[in-house]
């Protein structure tokens, strides 16, 4: 959960009244975050230098830190907080966003090259006009850059923002990858002009910055920005021009986020412009632009259009377990920032007209606990009265472990590779669960005979009907070992959950239910091993493991297994 630390007197102004720690803090509590800790600048320096306590002097600034959710990015920085703060208190209405009303040929225009598909192929951008910063203003508009690039950007790697005074430079703008030779500019907080190439190596001791060179230091070109008179804007996700700095004078703010992901780029340019826009001359108001790609394919962003939802009042009801007026449940969501207009649907019934604002990129569907998490959870119950013992296990594993170990080949089109692991042990996206139930058993195996255990959990595969380019797939998987296999045991099992799940054991070729077929996976003992055929589909397996598997994870006992795919089900 991220911390985000406000100056306690500057929110309060926001806020239009003053409150006692205790009151701030009932607050908070109300609305769904937590006053973490009170505290002040210099008693922050002097903790970071681990230097004694000191009592602190009444002109310290008191700052508040507030620990927030990890999805709520509207909240990392105090313009959002503050206004969801004062919705909440019902002291200001549920803000309109809208796009400035420039026809499409006054819009600046940003080019892109088709060469950026190679490293880094989105780019989204925006204009906020007539901005009037102060100090507080312009550290809060850098700080909450720096709390996306931690947060959703993932350091930078799937979105980096750019931000340029856009009195400094003129359109149209054009998004290019070159090779970094090719490349020249002065960075931000530097006077000497460097080749791209050459300041990777320049920032190899800058202990900020550092930390982003291997997103693209190893790719033959560099993602690079140029204005109409290609000056470099900026050298994505490293550093921007020094010639487009924004400063406390800035009046106009060109806003550029490149991606790897589109959505979260998205989401990213929609919270910077959300939040800053209360600071524009019109007030809530961003300026569009066009992006265009070279085969002719353009959109406009940002997209501050409303996401709409119908809510049944009896499903909230039922959901939550409390009846409520429809009344009150329309004004507990417009607290929220929901806009709820009541409805009558067909069958007479009162429903809500749920109106999403664009910074509420949290809110996916009417709830938030998903048929398959309930689903996930009833399993969960029935394997454990089966007498199995649940384990959580890391989604991430080594190369070796996904299939050397478990006598399997790479293919090359299942499984999700790690561009830059921290370590061995996270090179791949788990492609079954098998690998890591095993390796608790190699780790566990002097424990007393028979070890039953299991796990329900996401496996990851490339899908390319994805946007991201892969999808998470909810497995069911458990393991008997102990002095004899335990086949029939795990066979017994796979036809519990079968049962439970409503699906009837049938012949061969009848899609009405589920049958069992001998199959001859590697992992498994030749002839000791069969797949789990749903519906026409095979949606999993059992069997005895292989001895060179169990060798392989260092496990002295047989053991038999299963895995099934329960999003199947659904």
């Amino acid at each position: 959960m991220p911390t985000v630390s406000v100056g306690r007197d500057r929110l309060f102004k926001a806020l239009g009244r003053t409150y006692t720690e205790e009151e701030f803090d009932d607050l908070c509590f109300k609305f769904g975050i937590e006053l973490d800790d009170v505290t002040t600048e210099k008693a922050i320096l002097r903790k970071e230098k681990h230097l004694d306590e000191e009592k602190p002097s009444e002109d310290e600034e008191v700052i508040y830190k507030i620990e927030v959710p990890a999805n709520r990015y509207d909240l990392l920085c105090l313009e959002g907080l503050a206004q969801a703060l004062r919705i909440f208190e019902g002291l200001d209405p549920i803000p309109t966003y809208s796009l400035a009303n420039i026809g499409q040929e006054s819009m600046l225009k940003m080019h892109v090259k088709s060469e950026t598909s190679k490293i880094r192929p989105y780019v989204v951008c925006a204009v906020l006009r007539g901005v009037t910063f102060d100090e507080a203003r312009y550290n809060s508009f850098i700080d909450l850059q720096d709390r996306l690039h931690q947060n959703i950007c993932r350091r930078r790697t799937l979105v980096a923002i750019g931000t340029h005074d856009l009195d400094t430079i003129e359109g149209p703008f054009t998004y290019e990858a070159l090779p970094p030779p090719e490349i020249n500019f002065i960075p931000l907080k530097q006077t000497k002009n460097f080749r791209a190439d050459e300041l990777m190596q320049f920032y190899k001791s800058d202990m900020k910055l550092k930390k982003f060179l291997h997103i693209i230091e190893n790719s033959p070109v560099f993602p690079v920005i140029y204005d109409r008179s290609r000056t470099v804007l900026s050298l994505p996700p490293i550093i921007n021009g020094a010639h487009s700095a924004i400063s406390l004078k800035t009046k106009n703010v060109f806003i550029e986020c490149t991606a790897t992901d589109l959505t979260k780029a998205n989401i990213v340019l929609n919270t910077m412009v959300a939040m800053f826009s209360v600071y524009c001359e019109r007030k809530f108001e961003v300026e569009p632009v066009e992006v265009i790609y070279d085969d002719g394919k353009s959109y406009i962003s940002p997209d501050l259009s409303l996401y709409q939802m119908m809510v049944n009042l009896s499903y909230i009801s039922s959901t939550i377990g409390v009846s409520l007026p429809a009344h009150e449940v329309a004004r507990s969501l417009n607290k929220m920032q929901l806009h709820a207009e009541h409805s009558v649907l067909e069958n007479n019934e009162t429903g809500f007209t749920i109106s999403v604002p664009p910074t509420r990129s949290d809110i996916l569907h009417p709830i938030d606990p998903q048929i398959l998490n309930q689903f996930t959870d009833l399993i969960k119950e029935e394997i454990a009265m089966a007498g199995y013992t649940e384990v959580l296990l890391f989604i991430l594993c080594s190369y070796n472990e996904n299939f050397t170990m478990l006598n399997r080949k790479d293919d090359k089109s299942t499984a999700v590779i790690n561009g830059n692991p921290r370590t061995a042990e996270f090179e791949v996206s788990r492609t079954s669960l098998m690998n890591g139930i095993l390796k608790s058993i190699g780790h566990n195996k002097d424990h007393p005979k028979p070890i039953k255990i299991f796990e329900v959990g996401d496996v990851v595969l490339l899908d390319e009907t994805k946007d991201v380019g892969a999808s998470n797939r909810r497995h069911l998987a458990a393991v008997y070992c102990g002095v004899t296999s335990g086949f029939e045991l795990i066979h017994g099992l796979v036809d519990r959950v079968m049962e439970v799940t409503g699906n009837p054991f049938v012949s061969p070729g009848d899609k009405t239910g589920y049958y069992i077929l001998s199959s001859n996976e590697p992992e498994f003992l030749p002839g000791r091993q069969a797949s789990i055929i749903y519906k026409g589909k095979q949606v999993g397996t059992f069997g005895i493991v292989h001895p060179q598997v169990l060798d392989n994870f260092g496990i002295p006992d047989p053991c038999s297994y299963m895995e099934v795919d329960i999003e199947s089900f659904l």
